[in-house]
């Protein structure tokens, strides 16, 4: 029998979480045979204890003790909030620039959409979109970049012009060649849950039980990077809010988020702008939901999550430094 450790975040606890800024005393254990429980920290297997506490790689960003705010950059003509905004040179180098000046730690490029029901671009088309976004960027700054794509070459590429991280939202196993590369090139990836191509994802969304599903998948894909020579402390996990799930799915995932740190990598959300914070909220149009996204944010960041990927890094960066200056 599977048994999962979610730590409950409480002020004063004993033991600190990822060597971050949250705190715990008691555990969650939670099993797909029995009713969840609640135990001591001290009680868990050294293992998972040690998973649970131990500091993360700050993945070459300049703080580690904070929630990192990873910025969007789209140079796609149909991603579902931007889509068109940035899809040439120009436009795609000044909200670089803007991102940068509202205080992003870190600054994803992507050239294919992967929103529900998006098509399948080729690798030149993708190149074509991110390169010349990455070489102006990295003329502009040294802060960190990272890739948003599946494919091994538009990864290669990148890399080539001063990319530092792969975010892969197949976690890796659309493009066979992907974890050699990086694996060779020592590059953190960030390894996606989605259960299916963006084009079909959202049709059968169906769970025995997502946060335990999420979870199993995920620690078998940090398993086969393992096994093809990518270090754990380059790892990045994300439980693909939004990438076939239901609404209850993603607040199922939210509430339960903590359960990640179990597999012993930092953590990175993406819930920005999506379509279950406009269902809740009542926002139509993805432009209208910063509110809602900053919310869902803060919620993360007080389970631990140490990367949120976001559209509005102004407001996410000035409401961070008023949740953390109120916790004291």
């Amino acid at each position: 029998m599977t048994l999962y450790y979610r730590p409950l975040i409480e002020e004063q606890g004993r033991h600190v979480l990822a060597g971050g800024w949250c705190r715990f005393s008691r555990v969650e254990v939670l099993s797909r045979d029995r009713q969840a429980e609640r135990i001591p920290a001290d009680e868990v297997p050294q293992d998972i204890l040690h998973r649970l506490t131990s500091a993360r790689s700050d993945l070459g960003t300049s703080e580690s003790n904070r929630p990192q705010v990873m910025g969007i950059l789209n140079t796609t003509p149909d991603s579902f909030s931007d889509g068109g905004q940035f899809d040439n040179r120009a436009t795609a180098r000044a909200h670089a620039v803007r991102l940068m000046q509202e205080g992003a730690d870190i600054i994803d490029i992507g050239g294919e959409s992967t929103r529900p029901g998006a098509d399948l671009i080729d690798v030149d088309e993708e190149i074509s979109r991110t390169k010349p976004a990455i070489l102006d960027v990295r003329q502009a700054s040294q802060l960190p970049l990272s890739i948003d794509t599946r494919k091994a070459p538009v990864a290669a590429a990148a890399l080539d012009a001063g990319i530092d991280w792969i975010n892969d939202v197949s976690a890796l196993t659309f493009d066979s060649e992907m974890a050699r590369l990086a694996a060779s090139s020592g590059a953190p990836v960030c390894l996606m849950h989605a259960p299916s191509d963006p084009k079909t994802m959202q049709q059968n969304a169906q769970y025995e039980d997502v946060l335990l599903d999420v979870y199993d998948y995920l620690a078998a894909r940090v398993d086969f990077a393992l096994s093809q020579g990518i270090l754990r402390q380059n790892i990045i996990v994300d439980p693909g809010i939004g990438f076939g799930k239901t609404l209850a799915h993603n607040l199922t995932l939210l509430r339960g988020l903590a359960v990640f740190h179990s597999l012993g990598c930092p953590m990175l959300l993406g819930a920005s702008r999506k379509r279950f914070i406009g269902t809740i909220s009542g926002a139509e149009k993805a432009q209208d939901r910063m509110a809602g996204s900053v919310a869902v944010a803060l919620a993360a960041a007080g389970q631990g999550a140490q990367i949120l990927r976001v559209h509005d890094v102004c407001e996410t960066v000035q409401a961070l430094k008023l949740w953390a200056a109120v916790r004291g």
